[in-house]
C-alpha cells in the first residue's frame, strides 16, 4: 500500500472495481470491516479472485471504501453549503443526511485498525483533511450569524458526530433507527444558540423499548 500512481483502468476493470467498493461499502455498514471478501465478491456480482486482483489485500480494500466515502461525504457537504440558506441549515443537513460520512466515521472510530490503515494513505488523510476544514468554515459562519452556540468548537461537532456514528451495540431495528434520530436531534438542539428547540422525531424512548426492540 502507498502513494504510487496507478494505472488506468479498462472500462469493465473499472466497473468490476466500482462494484466491488459499492459492495464493500454495504457489507462494512452492517458488519464492520472484518467482513468476509467471499460475500463482498459475491454481492458484487463477481468472483473473489477479481476482487483481489484489485485489493491485494483487506487493507487495500479498507481504504478505498473510505477515500471513495470521504469523497461522497465532500462533495454532499459542499452541495449543502451553496444550497442551503444558512450556515445553521448546512450544518444539520451535513450531520443528518451524509450517510457517506457517518459510516466513514463509524469505520475510524469504531475500528483501530482502520485508523492506522488510513494514516498511511495520502488519498485518504487530503480527503478527511478537507472535509474538517469545510466542516470548520460551516462552524465558524454558523456562529457568526448567531445560531450555533460560541462556546463549542469544530472538534466538539466532529466528536459528538463520532460518538453518534459508532455502531449501536443492540440489532439494527426500527428503534435503533429511530434511537439514532432522536440523538441526532438531540445533538443538534444542544448546540444551537438560544432557547429554542425543536420537536423530536417519533416519541420517548423507554425502557421496554430498548429491551424489547
Amino acid at each position: 500500500m502507498g502513494d504510487e500512481p496507478q494505472p488506468r483502468l479498462r472500462a469493465d476493470a473499472r466497473r468490476n472495481r466500482d462494484r466491488i467498493v459499492d459492495a464493500a461499502k454495504s457489507w462494512f455498514a452492517t458488519h464492520g470491516p472484518e467482513a468476509p471478501t467471499e460475500e463482498i465478491a459475491r454481492s458484487a456480482g463477481v468472483a473473489p479472485g477479481t476482487l483481489y486482483r484489485h485489493f491485494a489485500d483487506r487493507e487495500a480494500l479498507i481504504a478505498a471504501v473510505a477515500v471513495n466515502n470521504l469523497d461522497h461525504a465532500l462533495a454532499e457537504a459542499h452541495a449543502a453549503v451553496a444550497e442551503e440558506s444558512s450556515a445553521w441549515d448546512a450544518l444539520v443537513r451535513i450531520l443528518r443526511q451524509s450517510t457517506e460520512l457517518r459510516l466513514s466515521f463509524r469505520l475510524l472510530t469504531a475500528y483501530p485498525h482502520v485508523h492506522a490503515v488510513l494514516k498511511k494513505e495520502r488519498e485518504a488523510d487530503n480527503s478527511r483533511r478537507k472535509m474538517i476544514a469545510l466542516l470548520d468554515r460551516v462552524v465558524r459562519r454558523a456562529q457568526s450569524e448567531g445560531t450555533l452556540r460560541t462556546d463549542v468548537g469544530t472538534g466538539d461537532v466532529a466528536m459528538m458526530f463520532a460518538l453518534l456514528a459508532h455502531p449501536l451495540s443492540i440489532e439494527w431495528t426500527t428503534t435503533a433507527q429511530l434511537a439514532s434520530e432522536r440523538c441526532m436531534s438531540l445533538l443538534l438542539e444542544s448546540l444551537r444558540a438560544g432557547e429554542a428547540h425543536d420537536t423530536l422525531p417519533g416519541h420517548a424512548l423507554w425502557p421496554e423499548d430498548i429491551t424489547t426492540g
